[in-house]
């Protein structure tokens, strides 16, 4: 299995985190994104929305990180990274769509804002409330639980967890967060549980 990432991206940093939590054998392909790789017809042909992750696994190719994610969690890890039963499953894809909307288009267009000044989602004001949406909400849950879905870690916390620690980066603190804050540590506690590339 081919896995297509770059190291600033922090959707490709939640597949490097469920592939090693799961000891997931891969072979990583850095597509970089100052040279422009990522527009470049090849990698087009993978992913054309010209964008990181993608995966290919023998015939299968997919390249939206929440698909990546569950393709890797149900091929790899069983019934406790992303159950096949109806309510559990919904569960956890409730947070999987809350780190595709108000964390993506919040917190990390924020970051990407302050760290390469392109806006595309509105005003840094505006992508900080986005931002601040997500973090109320995974506070809220996290102020009485340790995870976020089913009394265990799962995809929920993976696909929420790069964006959220990286908020500082797009001008939002977590002091106002301390469920958040242990929340994090627990994370990264978890065995196996990779370092984020050095940039």
């Amino acid at each position: 299995m081919k896995v297509y990432v770059w190291k600033q991206s922090g959707n490709s940093y939640k597949l490097r985190v469920l592939l090693a939590l799961l000891g997931v054998d891969y072979e990583e392909v850095m597509v970089d994104f100052r040279a422009h790789a990522h527009k470049h017809a090849d990698y087009l042909k993978i992913n054309p929305r010209g964008q990181v992750p993608a995966i290919v696994d023998g015939d299968t190719v997919l390249w939206d990180s929440a698909a990546c994610l569950v393709y890797i969690a149900r091929k790899f890890g069983g019934e406790q990274w992303l159950p096949s039963t109806p309510a559990p499953m919904a569960e956890v894809m409730n947070w999987t769509a809350l780190a595709g909307n108000e964390m993506q288009f919040g917190l990390q267009y924020a970051r990407r804002g302050l760290m390469r000044g392109i806006y595309s989602a509105g005003t840094l004001e505006q992508m900080q409330a986005n931002g601040r949406v997500a973090l109320d909400v995974l506070e809220q849950r996290l102020a009485q639980n340790e995870w976020l879905a089913l009394g265990h870690p799962t995809l929920a916390d993976i696909a929420c967890f790069p964006y959220a620690e990286t908020a500082p980066q797009g001008g939002i603190g977590l002091d106002a967060y301390p469920g958040i804050a242990a929340w994090l540590k627990r994370c990264k506690a978890l065995p196996n549980w990779p370092e984020r590339w050095k940039v």
